[in-house]
């Protein structure tokens, strides 16, 4: 192993600041070593950049599909049918996303900044060659896919340059995925931040421009879509390349450029078990859809509408839980355990506040909200009900999620892989099955099903953590 690095560290005097000071300095980008100041105020440094990075990827999936439904049914077959298909790429990104973090905070809680640089050097790597084998792949046989996912012939006619792009460009999601976890695992949450603002920003505007032809640009339909999607992402890549090579928090110089295979098997080792973890939430949700299904078309979409607005609020608290991840990778690395486990208890309070607070919103008034998108009066009785239930599970997910993230974090990707197969594959998709259909309560047994799994998921990763094993964890 390299010597660590003898770069200056993040300063450990920081200046007092009041609360608003402390969030600009946030959204800024701060300098400060996250295991030195208090943990309340790391929490609050990390978390607002990565609570709004992800809340400009549910406002990005929102106005997506906005532009594309104008074009009509066979272009929203087409984005769905090609989600589900990215689905694979996704859990792989978020896999490798997953121990980059775990390992990049582990060497920079240590100060081993040449270590992280080279590490992170061996994520983008792995991850850029799991993208070009994925996306050969994807973009010789687009038609093929749709055609197998069901789809029907005219949706393959006009979808299959949207499913062939979206798939062959995938370079760009896994970079962004991978580059921006370096960030945040870095504690430079204010970069990742910016990121995917530009990205996105990138994304919404060139959105319809390539979709109707507005100006000088063609017409393309649905594969307009995909051309904007893949500009916008590839134009953050560029910056996020930009910044590593700028240095920052983290420096990528050329000597960290060449590849190790020690460091990219155990990447691999982490990022397997993540990417499991990953495509286990993923299915369940697959698993819910089928049984909905049964009850006809209008309760599909009432959950289908129901669902979109329930990740829409929950992206931005992920954002919390990845900053919970970070402190935990750093306080290992500084050999502060009793400070990442401080990190994580506190970081699931604020959560339980935000998510709480969503929770009253959506028990409240959901209908109102859900008629933001249709008024369908077959649909609008079956969302309702979906935001209501699923809703009151928020609180118990919003410990969940973060003790999950925490797990992953401290480079223990296996337990929590264990943690959703139990809660979202033994509990909640037998539940759904039995309350739906064996008890006769119809789509609304699901949806009390995915409550329960909540509260489950919170109880057992609860447990775990208190166990305190993953505190011994060593990557």
């Amino acid at each position: 192993m390299d010597e660590p690095s003898t770069a200056p560290s993040p300063s450990t005097t920081p200046p007092r600041l009041g609360f608003w000071s402390t969030i600009r300095e946030a959204i800024h980008g701060s300098q400060l070593d996250f295991t030195q100041i208090s943990v309340s105020r790391a929490v609050v440094l990390l978390a607002v950049p990565m609570v709004l990075e992800m809340s400009m990827e549910s406002l990005f999936a929102v106005v997506d599909i906005f532009w594309v439904s104008r074009l009509g049914s066979d272009a929203v077959a087409t984005v769905g049918l090609t989600e589900s298909m990215l689905a694979l790429i996704y859990a792989v990104a978020m896999g490798l996303s997953a121990a980059a973090t775990a390992l990049v905070a582990r060497r920079f809680g240590e100060h081993n900044q040449e270590e992280a640089a080279s590490t992170a050097v061996q994520a983008i790597a792995v991850g850029a060659l799991a993208a070009l084998l994925l996306g050969v792949v994807g973009a010789l046989f687009a038609s093929t896919f749709l055609s197998a996912m069901g789809a029907a012939e005219e949706t393959v006619r006009l979808g299959a340059g949207y499913t062939a792009i979206m798939l062959g460009g995938n370079v760009t999601i896994m970079l962004l995925f991978i580059v921006n976890a370096i960030f945040r695992g870095a504690g430079d949450a204010a970069t990742a931040m910016r990121t995917l603002w530009l990205a996105n920003l990138l994304n919404i505007a060139l959105g319809p421009c390539f979709i109707f032809g507005w100006g000088p640009f063609p017409r393309l339909g649905v594969t307009g879509a995909a051309v904007a999607t893949n500009i916008g992402r590839g134009i953050g890549v560029v910056y996020q390349f930009a910044a590593l090579l700028r240095g920052g928090r983290l420096a990528v110089a050329r000597q960290h450029w060449r590849l190790d295979p020690q460091k990219m098997g155990a990447l691999l080792r982490l990022a397997s078990a993540a990417t499991f973890q990953t495509l286990i939430e993923t299915a369940s949700w697959l698993g819910l859809v089928r049984i909905v299904a049964r009850f006809g078309s209008s309760a599909l979409a009432g959950y289908t509408i129901a669902i979109r607005v329930v990740i829409f609020a929950l992206l931005p608290s992920w954002g919390m839980a990845n900053a919970a991840a970070t402190l935990v990778g750093q306080n290992l690395g500084a050999g502060q355990p009793e400070r990442a486990e401080r990190s994580v208890w506190l970081t699931a309070l604020y959560n339980f506040f935000f998510l709480g607070a969503v929770t009253v919103l959506f028990v409240a008034f959901p209908e109102p909200i859900v008629r933001w998108f249709t008024n369908e009066p077959d649909v609008v009785p079956y969302a309702v009900d979906c935001l209501r239930i699923v809703s009151l599970g928020f609180i118990f997910f919003a410990s969940g999620m973060v003790m999950i993230q925490a797990f992953n974090g401290a480079g223990d990707t296996f337990t929590p892989t264990v943690v959703n197969f139990v809660c979202f594959w033994l509990i909640k998709i037998p539940l759904a099955y039995a309350l739906a259909i064996g008890l006769d309560m119809g789509p609304h047994g699901v949806f009390v099903a995915v409550t329960v799994a909540y509260g489950a998921q919170m109880v057992v990763s609860i447990v775990l953590f208190r166990r305190g094993r993953w505190k011994a964890k060593r990557v």
